[in-house]
């Protein structure tokens, strides 16, 4: 029997290795299927080569890449067309020897290579474990039936207690938790290989907003520039920036310019190093991000301070409104406390998460989750734009009258 599992990032091999530490998948041949899915993989450390990986490799008996494997494609973009699906899953198992897999384990199953990799391993049931905040969030795209028909469950981080995943639920996919013990006892693990050069009194976690193209990069640069610059009016002078993965060098290559005449010492982690091994490895005292799911697991798994920036643009810009990261942004902005640019820190608004959670749900996947439709809601245009509710007819249409007054005003 033979259990094949995928992972993009050293997050995701974690939860993976959590799993398999807690009994969650069949003894038997264990196969990872890798992928690098940065814009220029060639410039980035693959997934199953950085320092961390060492200690999770033991889980897997056999490790391929993808990349290697579809090369000089890129795997965010190849999958195969329906005319070469039967000729490219023999050619698939023959190279990765699958010939008796009981399970398919995948993260981000509706996007290649996920969905890539379900299309071409076939016939078995298919496992998908949490991607971070987005489990919480719809379905980005429809399924066929060939896929959702297979999925079992979805194995999840309890990231926010209380609250629901809306991945995958369209299709009564049953959702299970993973053990935080479990999960915390790989990363502890994982957190032995951190730097020791790594020293900081607090922390900026970076994304990569720009080559998603919710802002530009001199935006983005602006957002970073200004969380220095909040903690450094907060009194800090020693400051870890935590790369994404994915975003290149540049950021960091810009904040350290920022960084000299505002006389605070920065440090760069390396983009290779999970945010969650620079928690448990720096305990900083302070966790600034605009919307990664490394600020609520900073807070969740290990008690940190934390603090968004940035969210407000970020939900303004997010197009179009189903975009898959509105949902992340969302519960950040609206669980967590958020910094300005002077330092000072705002409570975030408590109390209705999961209502929150549910309506943006609805207005950006409405068709699929007609069971969400709200009632008697106050729409926050922070979360809500006007022409997606009157779309939905969940606010008047504006009168003829009405849109001359919002002219008239908007010229003034």
């Amino acid at each position: 029997m033979t259990t094949v599992f995928y992972a993009s990032t050293l997050f995701g091999a974690m939860s993976l290795a959590a799993g398999i530490d807690d009994g969650r998948f069949a003894e038997g041949r264990r196969v990872l299927i890798v992928s690098n899915n940065a814009a220029v993989p060639e410039v980035t450390v693959p997934l199953d080569r950085t320092p961390g990986f060492a200690v999770l490799r033991s889980r897997f008996d056999v490790i391929h890449s993808w990349n290697e494997l579809i090369a000089p494609l890129h795997p965010s973009e190849w999958k195969a067309r329906v005319i070469e699906v039967p000729m490219m899953e023999r050619l698939i198992r023959a190279q990765l020897a699958l010939d008796d897999v009981t399970e398919l384990v995948l993260e981000s199953i509706a996007v290649p290579p996920a969905r890539t990799i379900a299309g071409l391993v076939r016939d078995c049931p298919i496992t998908v474990y949490s991607d971070g905040l987005m489990s919480y969030g719809p379905t980005r795209d429809p399924l066929p039936a060939e896929i959702f028909r297979r999925i079992t469950r979805l194995l999840h981080l309890d990231l926010v207690p209380g609250l629901e995943p809306l991945l995958l639920s369209e299709y009564d996919v049953p959702a299970a938790l993973l053990p935080d013990e479990a999960f915390l006892s790989v990363l502890r693990q994982v957190a032995t290989t951190a730097p020791d050069m790594l020293a900081g009194q607090a922390m900026i976690l970076g994304q990569y907003l720009s080559a998603l193209e919710i802002v530009t990069p001199e935006e983005e640069a602006a957002l970073h520039e200004s969380m220095l610059r909040g903690l450094v009016a907060r009194g800090f002078s020693s400051v870890v920036f935590k790369p994404h993965p994915a975003a290149g060098r540049r950021h960091a290559q810009l904040l350290r310019a920022a960084a000299e005449p505002l006389n605070v010492r920065l440090t760069v982690a390396d983009e290779s190093v999970p945010a969650e091994v620079c928690f448990s490895a720096l305990r900083p005292e302070l966790v600034v991000g605009c919307f990664s799911t490394g600020l609520v697991t900073a807070g969740r798994f290990f008690g940190l301070p934390v603090a968004s920036y940035g969210t407000e643009l970020v939900l303004e810009r997010l197009a179009p409104y189903e975009n898959s990261n509105r949902v992340p942004a969302t519960i950040v902005d609206a669980l967590l406390p958020r910094m300005s640019v002077d330092g000072t820190i705002e409570p975030a608004p408590r109390g209705y998460l999961r209502e929150l959670v549910r309506a943006v749900g609805y207005c950006m996947q409405a068709e699929t989750y007609p069971e969400l439709r709200p009632v008697d809601f106050d729409f926050d245009p922070r979360y809500f734009k006007r022409k997606r509710l009157e779309t939905l007819g969940l606010t008047a249409k504006p009168t003829a009258l009405t849109r001359l007054r919002r002219k008239i005003k908007s010229a003034i």
